[in-house]
C-alpha cells in the first residue's frame, strides 16, 4: 500500500492534470456516440466498440456521404473551441479527439475503403456478427436477437457493396474471396451451434436469416470472381497518404524512411539476441506442447496469477485489486467456423469490467499456426502481450480512466507498443528464466515485429506485393506461410498498423529514458508504468509531452 501511495505522489508531481475542459469533453462524447454507430467492423481486437441494441451496419451511398459531412462538421467544431484556459492535459485530449476524427477521413477519403476494398464488405457482414459471437458471457435473448438482426442485414449490405465498389482492388477482392470460401458450411456450423445456446422461439428466424445470408454472400463471391480480371492490382496508399497518417492520426514524429531505419536496427538486435539464446540453450531438450486444451487452460490460469504477483513483487507496476483475470477457454463451436474473421478473444469493454478477459484456444497439435503454437508451448508470452500486463490489463485500466476521452481507442501505436514493450520488459526482469526455450519465443516475436515495419512501409509505398510481403515474413521470421500471407493482406489494406508494435515500443523506451534523465531522483519505474497503463490509449509522443513537458516531438502536430 505504501508503494502505491508513493507512486501516486510521483505521478501527481510530474503529470499535469486538472478538471478536463467541459466543452471539449462534450464534443468528444457526441463524437463517440456517433462513432459507435458508424465505425466499420474489422478484424483487430483493440478498436472494437460496443454497439447499441438493434444496431445494423449502414454503408449505403447516402450514409457514407452523411459520414463524410459529419467528419467535416466535427472537425470544424473541434477547431472552433476556445482554448484560452486549456491545460497541457486539455491539449493532449484535443489531439486525441482530433486523431479519432481524422481516422474517419482516413477511412473514407484517403483509403476509400468502401469504394476500393471488397473485403471491407465481408467485415460489415460476417465481421459484424463475429463481434457478438466473441462475447463469452452467457447468451442472452437480446444478444441472440442482435445476432439475427445483423444476419438479416446482409442482403442490404451486399447491395450497398455493389453500388459503392467503384474502384475495387483485385488483391483485396482475393482476400475477400478467401474469407468467403465454403461460407455455406461455416455459417451452417455456426447456426447449429447457436441453436444450442439461444431461445427456441428464435430458431426459425435464425435459420431463415442464415439461409439468406449464405445466398447473398455466395452471390457476392460470384460477382467478385466475374469482375476480378477488370479490377486494378494497384493497392498502395502512397507516401503522401502515409505521411498524413503519421502526422495526423498516429502522431509519430518520424518520416517513413526514419521508421524503416528504426525497424532494420531493431531487426539486427533481435536476430542477434535470438542467436545468442539458441546457442545458450543448445543442450536443452526441445519444448513440448501441451497434450490437451484442458491442460493448457489449467496452466494458463496458474501462469496469469504468477505474472500478476511478479509485477507487484518486483515493484514493476501496480495490479489493481478490482482487475479481473485473463483466461483461456476452449474454442466454442459457434465461433470456430468464423475464427478467420479476426483476433479470437474477448477483452471485455467499458461496461463489462466485472468480467474476465478471454482468449479462445484450439486443441494443441503440430498443425497450429505461429502464435497458437507458441501458446501451446508456454502461455506466458501471449498472456503478457494480450492479457496481463498487455492489452486486457491496459484497456481495462484505460476504460476506468476518469477522463472519458482517454478511454477510447486512438491508434494502435500506444496499445501495441505497450504489448511489445512489456514482453521484453518481463524478459529482462527474468520472468522466463525458468523455461529458457520461451526466451527464444520472445526474441522470435521481436524479429517478427521488427520485420513488420518494413512490410508496412513497403506495402504502403508500393515496393512489395502482398505475396512478396507474405513470403518475406514466412522465410525471414520464420513463420508458417498461411499466417504470413494473412498478416500481409491485413497490413496491405490497413497501412500504418504493422509499424505500431515496434515503433510504439521504441517510443516508450525513449520516453522512459527521457523521464529517467529529466526526473533524476524523482523517477520511479512503478509510477511511470502506472501512468503509462492508465493512459495507454494516448499516443506516446503526447504522453511524453504531458509527463515531462517536452514539446520537441509534438510541435508539428498543432
Amino acid at each position: 500500500m505504501l508503494k502505491r501511495i508513493i507512486c501516486m505522489m510521483v505521478i501527481s508531481s510530474v503529470a499535469f492534470s486538472s478538471e478536463p475542459d467541459r466543452q471539449l469533453q462534450e464534443l468528444a462524447a457526441e463524437f463517440w456516440n456517433w462513432r459507435f454507430v458508424t465505425q466499420p467492423a474489422q478484424g483487430d481486437d483493440i478498436p472494437r466498440v460496443e454497439r447499441p441494441d438493434g444496431w445494423q451496419p449502414d454503408f449505403s451511398v447516402s450514409a457514407i456521404e452523411n459520414n463524410r459531412q459529419s467528419y467535416v462538421q466535427f472537425r470544424r467544431r473541434l477547431e472552433a473551441l476556445p482554448r484560452d484556459h486549456w491545460s497541457r492535459s486539455d491539449s493532449v485530449d484535443y489531439l486525441c479527439l482530433r486523431s479519432a476524427i481524422e481516422r474517419v477521413n482516413w477511412e473514407l477519403n484517403v483509403l476509400r475503403s468502401p469504394h476500393r476494398n471488397p473485403d471491407f464488405w465481408v467485415h460489415q457482414t460476417l465481421g459484424a456478427v463475429y463481434e457478438l459471437l466473441l462475447i463469452h458471457s452467457p447468451m442472452t435473448k437480446q444478444r441472440a436477437e442482435n445476432i439475427i438482426l445483423r444476419l438479416e442485414s446482409f442482403p442490404k449490405t451486399i447491395t450497398d457493396a455493389r453500388e459503392n465498389l467503384i474502384e475495387p482492388v483485385a488483391p483485396f477482392a482475393e482476400i475477400a474471396l478467401d474469407n468467403l470460401s465454403a461460407i455455406d458450411q461455416k455459417l451452417m456450423k455456426t447456426q447449429n451451434a447457436l441453436k444450442q445456446l439461444i431461445d427456441p422461439s428464435l430458431h426459425r428466424r435464425l435459420e431463415e436469416a442464415v439461409q439468406n445470408a449464405i445466398a447473398v454472400l455466395q452471390d457476392y463471391s460470384r460477382w467478385l470472381e466475374q469482375n476480378l480480371s477488370s479490377m486494378t492490382r494497384e493497392f498502395s496508399c502512397g507516401r503522401e497518404a502515409y505521411v498524413y497518417f503519421l502526422k495526423n492520426i498516429a502522431y509519430m514524429p518520424y518520416s517513413p524512411e526514419e521508421l524503416l531505419q528504426q525497424g532494420r536496427l531493431e531487426w539486427n538486435r533481435s536476430a542477434a539476441f535470438e542467436t545468442f539464446e539458441v546457442l545458450r540453450n543448445k543442450d536443452l531438450p526441445p519444448a513440448e506442447l501441451f497434450k490437451t486444451s484442458a491442460e493448457q487452460i489449467a496452466r494458463e490460469k496458474i501462469d496469469e496469477q504468477a505474472i500478476r504477483d511478479f509485477l507487484e513483487e518486483k515493484d514493476i507496476m501496480t495490479v489493481p485489486d478490482w482487475l479481473r483475470h485473463y483466461i483461456n477457454k476452449k474454442m466454442p463451436d459457434h465461433i470456430e467456423p468464423l475464427s478467420h474473421m479476426g483476433v479470437v478473444d474477448d477483452l471485455t469493454s467499458e461496461t463489462r469490467l466485472d468480467e474476465d478477459g478471454v482468449a479462445y484456444i484450439p486443441e494443441p497439435g503440430p498443425h497450429l499456426s505461429y502464435f497458437r503454437r507458441a501458446c501451446a508451448q508456454d502461455p506466458r508470452p501471449i498472456i503478457v502481450h494480450e492479457g496481463v500486463p498487455g492489452h486486457y490489463f491496459q484497456m481495462a485500466l484505460a476504460w476506468k480512466n476518469s477522463n472519458p476521452i482517454r478511454r477510447r481507442y486512438i491508434d494502435s501505436g500506444a496499445n501495441e507498443g505497450i504489448g511489445l514493450y512489456v514482453e521484453e520488459l518481463l524478459q529482462q526482469f527474468g520472468l522466463f528464466d525458468d523455461r529458457p526455450r520461451t526466451r527464444e519465443i520472445i526474441y522470435n516475436f521481436m524479429r517478427l515485429r521488427a520485420l513488420r515495419v518494413e512490410i508496412d512501409i513497403r506495402l504502403a509505398l508500393g515496393t512489395f506485393t502482398i505475396e512478396q510481403a507474405g513470403e518475406y515474413l514466412a522465410q525471414t521470421v520464420p513463420m508458417d506461410r498461411e499466417t504470413a500471407i494473412h498478416e500481409a493482406g491485413f497490413f496491405a489494406y490497413n497501412p500504418g498498423q504493422a509499424i505500431t508494435y515496434q515503433i510504439g515500443k521504441l517510443q516508450i523506451l525513449k520516453f522512459l529514458a527521457d523521464a529517467r534523465v529529466h526526473l533524476g531522483d524523482r523517477f520511479n519505474l512503478r509510477a511511470f508504468h502506472d501512468y503509462l497503463m492508465l493512459n495507454g490509449n494516448v499516443p506516446i509522443a503526447l504522453l511524453r509531452w504531458e509527463y515531462l513537458g517536452l514539446r520537441n516531438e509534438i510541435e508539428s502536430f498543432f
